[in-house]
């Protein structure tokens, strides 16, 4: 964008004191949208004053945040809510220039070994153990429980690349591939776990889900590609002194797995210097809410 007056006079009042003042001056320049980051990253790499170039630094972000809310809210209101997509749109977070062609090129190429793999004689549980041979063996993929020391791990592009993830991650890069491959598996709201089910039907998520409209044949940990059985499930509730209920074997939409991403993610940015950012982590949520 070409600087003009207005633009001048806003930057030069980035180094006013008064915090009303720059306040009012950063109200202004995010009214420019994503066309204003090249003359912001310009007058950062001109300014000397470290507390200016902080100054500067908040205004790219505060817009590149601007921007994904737009995008989050225009996945929220999608026919399809993708959910590799919902996921790159979180990394977009730390990420707000990240191009997701590698991500997609990759998890295309997994897809399609698998599919040399599967037919229609293999049973679930077959289909399953040619997945977590791909997935595990062929391609890589690492698991490990949550840690909010390692937020890298909740970041799609960081966990292809380094071929690393957490029970979140793993589990959306497992259930898109098995919604690419007309497979149903489904995360579930087991307490404490992020688990996925294989379901003997298909789920409509525009329709109200009853229970008896679906039975889980059996659970999958995204972490290893671990299987359980029901019983191995109710045998983790009675230890964790947890009474089973109906809603634990609910299937989650792909928007509620989102939202649990961006909830688990904010966690990651307790220290007090950050507490913005998990104010924003948790409006990136709300913008989900149905």
């Amino acid at each position: 964008m070409h600087e003009n007056r207005e633009i001048n006079a806003l930057f030069h009042l980035l180094d006013d004191p008064d915090q009303e003042v720059f306040d009012t001056v950063a109200s202004k320049i995010l009214l420019y949208g994503k066309d204003i980051i090249p003359n912001l990253e310009n007058l950062w790499e001109n300014t000397i004053d470290e507390s200016i170039q902080e100054r500067i630094e908040l205004l790219i972000h505060r817009v590149h945040y601007q921007d994904l809310q737009v995008a989050i809210r225009e996945w929220s209101i999608s026919e399809s809510q993708d959910l590799l997509q919902g996921a790159i749109l979180t990394a977009r977070y730390q990420f707000p220039d990240l191009v997701p062609g590698q991500i997609n090129t990759e998890i295309e190429r997994i897809k399609r070994n698998i599919w040399l793999e599967l037919n229609n004689y293999l049973t679930p549980l077959e289909q399953i153990n040619v997945l977590n041979s791909m997935i595990y063996n062929y391609f890589g993929l690492k698991g490990e429980e949550i840690s909010y020391q390692r937020k890298n791990q909740f970041f799609i592009n960081q966990v292809v690349e380094s071929k690393k993830g957490n029970p979140y991650t793993n589990g959306i890069i497992y259930q898109a591939l098995c919604n690419m491959l007309d497979l149903p598996v489904y995360a579930v709201n087991i307490p404490r776990q992020f688990i996925l089910a294989y379901f003997d039907t298909f789920v409509d998520f525009s329709e109200p889900i009853e229970p008896d409209d679906y039975r889980i044949l059996f659970f999958i940990d995204p972490i290893q590609g671990q299987i359980y059985t029901q019983q191995d499930v109710d045998t983790y509730l009675k230890r964790v002194s947890v009474p089973s209920m109906p809603s634990f074997f609910k299937p989650q939409s792909n928007k509620r797995i989102i939202q649990l991403l961006l909830e688990e993610l904010s966690k990651c940015f307790r220290e007090e210097k950050d507490s913005y950012r998990q104010q924003e982590l948790m409006n990136l949520c709300s913008l989900l809410d149905d």
